[in-house]
């Protein structure tokens, strides 16, 4: 039996005392109604209505069973809406992941997002790279993340790209620093500081062969993970870097110059499993890209289909 729908019934007759009016009220014929009534009689073996008079009454027990019955179905409507939530991902645990660099303003705003959004959402946010995040993905360890392009992985999905340029990071007291740009040719024979391949492969390579194609081969390229290792080596002399303005704005004895053509830029979208995706993935990846786009100039976000495989490369000066 379906209990929850004769209690339905059993209420509207019973706040209206007229199988008439409550069968109106429901949008059904009365027949069906005063069947379903005596079928939750039948049920709890016990008379509900009063029938002895003209006018219809409750009762005893289906006095007792009205204020049990509003409980019930009140539970059950707030049960559905909350499942109603959790279904389009606005409430429940959310898995993030954030790359190492992101800029605590950056955060702060994504986060800020979020919370308007979805308030009743437990973001759980991880520090993790591009390699991490696309590894944790693939596993479900991770419901979303944002990466670096390009992304070698099948089986995922892609929120709308942004796009910002690189430019060269190099001390203030450098003659390199002296002009409005620099052209990568100049850099010839220094150093390139880098995040090691292995936390964003793609874009490493990727990173590499622009240098390359445009006049730079470093002597060496030195690894570096945190920004204030990144200044050190810099400060150090005899090399540069290659990162957005917004890591410049961190250490005021960095200067940044944009790369003559403006021919590299970096691209970073939201990602997550093509498959049995966590309702709030699609939200996430549009608020990150409106606040990556806010936080540094980069020309408009362009919607990749995500049944397509992202470009390889991302140099603004390639064919």
């Amino acid at each position: 039996m379906d209990l929850l729908r004769h209690l339905r019934h059993f209420v509207v007759v019973a706040r209206e005392l007229h199988f008439g009016r409550a069968a109106e009220a429901l949008g059904m014929a009365q027949p069906p109604l005063s069947q379903s009534i005596q079928r939750l009689e039948r049920e709890l073996a016990v008379e509900l209505f009063d029938r002895s008079r003209r006018q219809v009454g409750l009762t005893t027990a289906g006095r007792l069973l009205l204020g049990e019955a509003e409980e019930l179905l009140a539970g059950e409507s707030r049960l559905r809406h909350l499942m109603r939530q959790v279904q389009e991902g606005t409430l429940g645990v959310f898995r993030a992941g954030v790359l190492p660099e992101t800029p605590a303003v950056t955060l702060r705003a994504l986060l800020d997002r979020l919370a308007a959004s979805a308030p009743g959402l437990d973001v759980d946010l991880h520090e993790l790279t591009s390699a991490e995040q696309v590894r944790m993905l693939a596993e479900r360890r991770l419901d979303a993340g944002l990466v670096h392009h390009p992304v070698q992985a099948d089986g995922l999905r892609f929120g709308p790209p942004v796009d910002v340029p690189v430019g060269v990071l190099l001390p203030r007291a450098s003659p390199l620093a002296r002009p409005r740009e620099v052209a990568l040719g100049d850099l010839a024979g220094l150093d390139l500081v880098a995040a090691p391949r292995v936390t964003a492969p793609g874009w490493y390579d990727h990173l590499l062969d622009g240098c390359r194609r445009h006049g730079f081969l470093p002597a060496r390229v030195r690894p570096a993970r945190n920004p204030e290792f990144v200044f050190g080596l810099l400060l150090a002399g005899g090399a540069v870097a290659l990162e957005p303005q917004s890591l410049a704005r961190r250490e005021p004895r960095i200067a940044w110059r944009p790369i003559a053509g403006a021919p590299l830029v970096r691209r970073t979208s939201a990602a997550w499993p093509d498959r049995a995706a966590h309702p709030a993935a699609v939200m996430f990846g549009q608020l990150a890209a409106e606040v990556l786009a806010a936080q540094e100039p980069a020309p408009p976000a362009v919607v990749v289909p995500s049944e397509r495989p992202w470009p390889v490369l991302f140099d603004a000066t390639h064919d």
